[in-house]
């Protein structure tokens, strides 16, 4: 996609110079945030197997270890939205990383000395990731309506080129025998170095506190219908994003006898759609909207689904997974735009859409667990239709708002496409 910074067609090429580069810096910084928060959790989660073998986890306990991951989100959630009200994006994304490197490297040291404190530092992790993902929408979406551009896919696929870089890194210290706590710490040290320094770019009028209000501003968003049906959005999205990460491979040995190789194959495929469509989704947003995209990756998604269960073959699996992961990727950052429509009301919002959101993360793979057990994991992932189907109705709610809550000579991004 051109750079919109040189066309002189853009609202914002007609502003003064210097507004024009901050707002570039600004977008490079939250692409470096959103990145490094990627790489951070993908170095923990590749070095999971060690991690269990260092410790001699049992299954039961390892998986009580990671989800302190989870319950430390789904705490920090409904109350990230206050913090990022109160201190502003870039304080809170900065203080974040730099706790979240201390939890990262208390998980290093944990390694060493016992499953307690491992424990401790992946409660923190959860909890700052949490926060820091929150505070990282609203800036995003910060920029997106200083821009005037639907930048928020991207920044997301800067979170899955990260994920990918960690993994990647991660399998490299396998391969190489570093040790855990060393790959740990430094890593940490790296994300949280690198988050503090773009903190310093981001947008100053969106890193403005807002001193009051911060609770009743939370107890609206909570009564807002729209906002409520974003999260039910993200809900649905996130079951069958989940169901994707989590079981695809699975199926694909299950269903199609595939080997270890290939069922990562197919995982990497199913990650591969959902990178693409993101870095490649900001120009479709603009010519048809929000809802007219979403809706078109969800039938994508309701094909790729068919695809993987009825296919009968590793070909038509592969290309099923593509689909799919396709079709469910604009579904996050599309709902934290417009979740974040109105800069005052940003935080709080976000903070309500993630929470409803981050549930299915959790409940997602036990269900399809649960169904697998009295069918199989093939058919089982067919619930994710049912979670498709929701999507689809709820994408209506992600028509922008007025094109008049965008600062004046701007729009709101995707606005006229509705």
């Amino acid at each position: 996609m051109p750079d919109p910074v040189a066309d002189p067609n853009r609202p914002e090429a007609a502003g003064p110079p210097c507004d024009r580069v901050v707002a570039g810096r600004a977008v490079a910084a939250v692409a470096v945030v959103f990145a490094s928060s990627g790489f951070l959790f993908a170095t923990w989660a590749s070095r999971i197997p060690q991690v269990r073998d260092l410790l001699g986890l049992t299954p039961a306990e390892l998986g009580l270890a990671i989800m302190c991951v989870a319950v430390g989100s789904v705490l920090a959630l409904p109350m990230s939205g206050l913090i990022v009200h109160h201190a502003g994006p870039g304080r809170v994304v900065a203080t974040a990383a730099a706790v979240c490197a201390l939890g990262a490297t208390a998980v290093a040291v944990g390694v060493l000395v016992g499953l307690a404190v491992v424990a401790v530092g992946l409660f923190v992790m959860g909890f700052t990731f949490a926060v820091w993902d929150v505070a990282m929408n609203v800036e995003g979406a910060a920029v997106e309506r200083r821009r005037g551009l639907p930048l928020m896919p991207r920044f997301h696929a800067a979170f899955s080129i990260g994920t990918v870089g960690g993994a990647v890194v991660g399998a490299l210290m396998n391969a190489w025998g570093v040790p855990v706590t060393a790959h740990l710490i430094a890593v940490a040290v790296l994300c949280a170095t690198a988050t503090i320094v773009a903190t310093r770019s981001f947008l100053a009028d969106a890193a403005e506190p807002q001193s009051s209000g911060a609770g009743r501003a939370l107890r609206r968003a909570w009564g807002e219908r729209r906002t409520l049906v974003i999260g039910v959005l993200v809900m649905a999205i996130s079951f069958a994003e989940g169901a994707g990460m989590d079981w695809i491979g699975v199926a694909a040995v299950d269903g199609y006898s595939a080997s270890p190789a290939f069922a990562s194959a197919a995982f990497a495929v199913f990650v591969t759609g959902v990178t693409t469509t993101r870095w490649f989704a900001p120009s479709a947003l603009e010519r048809f909207g929000r809802v007219a995209c979403l809706r078109a990756g969800v039938l994508s998604g309701i094909v790729g689904v068919l695809a993987v269960v009825l296919g009968g073959g590793f070909a038509v699996l592969l290309v099923g997974a593509l689909l799919w992961g396709a079709g469910i990727a604009l579904g996050f950052p599309v709902a934290m735009s417009a979740a974040a429509d109105e800069e005052e009301m940003a935080a709080p919002r976000v903070s309500v859409v993630s929470t409803i959101g981050y549930t299915a993360f959790l409940a997602g793979p036990a269900l399809i667990g649960f169904v697998a057990d009295r069918t199989d994991v093939v058919h089982a992932l067919l619930l994710v239709l049912a979670g498709l189907g929701v999507a689809f109705l709820a994408a209506s709610a992600t028509r922008p708002l007025a094109a008049a809550t965008a600062p004046a000579g701007e729009r709101a991004p995707g606005a006229h496409a509705e």
